[in-house]
């Protein structure tokens, strides 16, 4: 299997009687994984792996054309294939997880944004961060829509990921993008107006 070159695997992938690349690519893609996901102890791990695999193997195939040759297809296949797992992995951590525990019970509750903590704030970088973060939810709270709320809390502030907002949302990954770029762009305007340098802004809540 390792004896092809790039080109003997597109051309094999590519041709009528392709069965047989698909099953050597299928038996490397496994055996990569396996290394691949050694830490990670899941129930049934040789059907996952399986079921990650079945899904990489579509995938390699439908972009074989986007394929540059800059590396040897079976480690572009591999990264694919690691990819769809991790991806897999962080989607069913979430998949119980609903968008209502990141939006606080009342205004001006003890709620501090994942992307606000700072390990070793100094006194004076508590007390501006408590303010703003206050601030903030305030803005929040008044300013945005309900499904703009939503989704700030549940992405912005919970760090939860997109294509899964998106489906307790009921929408797709590209309206919900354009959902939180409106409600960063608006949030960033109101508080502009309010004397908060851009750097500032940027350093505490990330928008641009």
């Amino acid at each position: 299997m390792e004896d092809r070159t790039n080109q003997e695997w597109l051309d094999e992938l590519r041709g009528p009687n392709k069965d047989q690349a698909i099953h050597d690519l299928r038996d490397f893609l496994i055996e990569g994984l396996g290394y691949a996901l050694g830490d990670h102890h899941r129930e049934n791990m040789d059907v996952l792996i399986e079921d990650f695999v079945q899904e990489a193997l579509i995938k390699i195939l439908d972009n074989l054309d986007s394929f540059r040759g800059e590396s040897k297809l079976t480690t572009w296949a591999q990264k694919i294939a690691v990819r769809i797992a991790y991806s897999e992995f962080r989607r069913k951590r979430w998949e119980d997880v609903s968008i209502e525990q990141f939006i606080p019970e009342e205004s001006g509750t003890d709620f501090t944004p994942a992307i606000l903590t700072d390990p070793d704030p100094t006194p004076e970088q508590v007390t501006t961060q408590d303010k703003l973060i206050q601030n903030i939810i305030r803005k929040v709270e008044e300013e945005l829509t309900d499904r703009q709320r939503k989704a700030i809390y549940a992405v912005m502030f919970g760090e939860m990921p997109l294509q899964e907002v998106a489906k307790q949302m009921g929408t797709n990954r590209n309206a919900l993008y354009k959902m939180i770029y409106d409600a960063r762009k608006k949030l960033r305007e109101s508080l502009l107006r309010d004397g908060l340098t851009p750097e500032e802004i940027l350093a505490t809540f990330e928008i641009s």
